[in-house]
């Protein structure tokens, strides 16, 4: 029988609200959209969202967006993680909580979760950071790891990570099957920059890609930054998938709200590295021995 994965990508469009509440009845309203699907994802920063519930919001400058781990007596993160493994346990769902930013050990990171119906199950601190994410003092991670639930084997590359192609070959390496990449580009370049990383990822390894990306309709002459998404859910360019641009699904339209619903066979990943018409997963390993020497011609 297939292994077929349901996917659910949450196309979150940040807006202004008034509390911690308002974000999350905004977030319960995608989830509603979610319904059935084995895995769903929320992109990468849209807890930014939070940061226009500070009274002065609009005058703070960019490199205060920080401010969304704590502010005052309020804990946002302790309420973003206790809101979506509430969801996840209620849902019966595995849920991909997106990214936050949040202090750990002294030091500021983008972090993403993953929550099943039993709890957290996994988080992964970015380690690649964008060259702007430094403005908000912003660290790396170290660690990169696949996790394996009960229908699939995933792991993370958060947004600028799919551009380094590193942090999906390890994961591949490990095992993974389906790549979850939520992101959060601020111009067009940004999104196409990561959309066709992922692509490529997905063919370099023969894997799965789901990009699901923030949106924002907020005021231009404000602090936080505008988003440009067309969330996908994306396969190798081969002939077990229908799809010839290896999409298997995406938005009808970019830059609105909506949630991207796809289903993936997994079992076609492993008959396309034995049988495709370009077995990449396996080739581009397999004169490694030559890539080593290359450099050492190059500066003879």
């Amino acid at each position: 029988m297939p292994r077929n994965v349901s996917i659910a990508a949450c196309q979150f469009v940040v807006r202004p609200v008034g509390s911690f509440d308002e974000f999350a009845a905004h977030a319960r309203g995608l989830l509603d959209q979610a319904k059935g699907a084995d895995l769903v994802l929320f992109p990468e920063l849209f807890t930014v969202e939070l940061f226009t519930t500070f009274p002065d919001w609009k005058d703070l400058p960019v490199s205060e967006l920080t401010r969304v781990h704590q502010y005052g007596n309020t804990n946002y993160t302790e309420d973003y993680r206790q809101l979506f493994e509430s969801e996840a346990k209620e849902r019966g769902q595995h849920i991909v909580a997106g990214s936050h930013l949040e202090l750990k050990d002294g030091r500021y990171l983008n972090v993403a979760y993953l929550y099943g119906p039993d709890g957290l199950i996994h988080m992964h601190d970015k380690t690649h950071i964008f060259p702007a994410e430094a403005q908000w003092s912003t660290e790396e991670g170290d660690t990169v790891e696949m996790v394996e639930l009960p229908f699939a084997k995933v792991g993370f590359n958060v947004c600028y990570e799919t551009e380094i192609p590193e942090c999906a070959a390890t994961l591949v390496e490990q095992g993974a099957e389906i790549i979850l990449c939520p992101s959060f580009t601020f111009t067009e370049y940004g999104f196409w920059r990561v959309r066709h990383c992922a692509q490529a990822r997905a063919i370099e390894n023969q894997v799965y890609f789901v990009h699901c990306a923030t949106g924002a309709d907020v005021p231009s002459d404000g602090p936080l930054p505008p988003g440009w998404t067309r969330s996908s859910i994306l396969s190798p360019c081969d002939t077990p998938w229908d799809a010839p641009n290896g999409v298997v699904a995406e938005s009808p339209e970019p830059n609105i709200e909506t949630v991207v619903h796809g289903e993936v066979d997994l079992d076609k990943i492993y008959e396309n590295r034995e049988k495709g018409v370009a077995p990449t997963f396996r080739d581009r390993r397999r004169r490694a021995d030559l890539y080593r020497e290359w450099p050492s011609h190059i500066n003879a």
